[in-house]
């Protein structure tokens, strides 16, 4: 029963789906979801896989949970990948909107990951579906 295709949609906790490009504010978008998804808060599923129509990964994306999307640009990669499987996430960070700078060949600040998710995380328990 480890097999992606066999997971129990029953699971109330959103799912989470992010940009992980090559710019700093891409990897703090998925740093951030991996945090989520590493205290609990959220189930961090595949975007790539979502983009790449991987049917498993399509269904869960497909599958009626929650869905919380953090791209870190305007491009909002993560959003449009959902988008052409028919889905429209529930949640839509996109970082730059928070004042982050769009940046090639430069990390970002460690710090920011729990400022941002702090912000996702207390905005996801206000506007839970629960």
């Amino acid at each position: 029963m480890n097999s992606i295709t066999d997971r129990s949609f029953a699971n109330k906790k959103p799912l989470v789906y992010s940009c992980s490009g090559c710019s700093n504010i891409a990897q703090l978008a998925n740093d951030v979801a991996v945090k989520m998804d590493r205290d609990g808060l959220a189930e961090m599923s595949c975007i790539a896989g979502v983009g790449g129509n991987v049917k498993p990964l399509v269904k869960i994306a497909q599958s009626g949970r929650r869905i919380i999307a953090i791209d870190g640009c305007v491009l909002q990669c993560a959003k449009s990948c959902l988008n052409n499987v028919g889905v429209e996430p529930d949640v839509h960070y996109v970082l730059t909107d928070y004042g982050m700078k769009k940046e090639y060949h430069k990390d970002y600040n460690d710090e920011i990951v729990d400022e941002f998710y702090a912000m996702i995380s207390s905005e996801k328990n206000e506007t839970s579906k629960d």
